[in-house]
C-alpha cells in the first residue's frame, strides 16, 4: 500500500488519506499451521509504515487531509494528529459507541484545519460527510 500510495500521491493536488488499514502488523509469521492446542499462544506486534506522516514530511504544496478513528479525547487526539503528521485537515470520528462509522452508512464527525478550527458535523449519510469534506478540500485550493 505504501508505494502505491507515494507513486500515486507524486502528482496529486490533494491527497485524501483514509484511515490506517491496521496500525500494528505481527512481529513473526508462522512458516507452518498454529495448532489450536499450541498454550499460552502470545502475539507480538510492531508498528507499520505511517503512510500519511510520510506524506506529511514530503508535502510540496499538495492539501492533505487525514482521518482519525477515536475513542476518547477525540479533539485533543485529532489536534496532535494533524499538527504532527503536517495536514491541512483532519476529520475526527468517534471509532466506539452507537453513533461510530463503523458498520453504519452514517457518520458524525469534527473537522480540524490547520489553525486548530473546528466544525462539528452532525450525524449524516457518508455521502454527506464526503460532500462537506470536498467542500472544505476545495476551499483550501482557492
Amino acid at each position: 500500500m505504501r508505494r502505491a500510495v507515494i507513486e500515486n500521491a507524486a502528482d496529486a493536488h490533494v491527497v485524501i488519506k483514509a484511515a490506517a488499514p491496521l496500525d500494528f502488523r505481527p512481529k513473526s509469521v508462522a512458516t507452518q499451521k498454529i495448532k489450536k492446542k499450541t498454550a499460552d499462544l502470545v502475539l507480538d506486534l510492531e508498528p507499520t509504515t505511517d503512510i500519511l506522516l510520510e506524506l506529511g514530511n514530503h508535502k510540496n504544496g499538495k492539501v492533505l487531509v487525514g482521518f482519525a478513528a477515536e475513542t476518547e479525547a477525540h479533539i485533543n487526539n485529532g489536534l496532535e494528529k494533524l499538527k504532527a503528521k503536517n495536514l491541512d485537515l483532519i476529520i475526527v470520528n468517534s471509532a466506539s459507541g452507537p453513533d461510530s462509522a463503523f458498520d453504519s452508512d452514517m457518520n458524525h464527525a469534527t473537522i480540524i484545519d490547520k489553525s486548530g478550527k473546528t466544525e462539528e458535523i452532525p450525524l449524516v449519510s457518508k455521502q454527506v460527510m464526503a460532500d462537506k469534506i470536498l467542500d472544505r478540500v476545495v476551499q483550501l485550493l482557492k
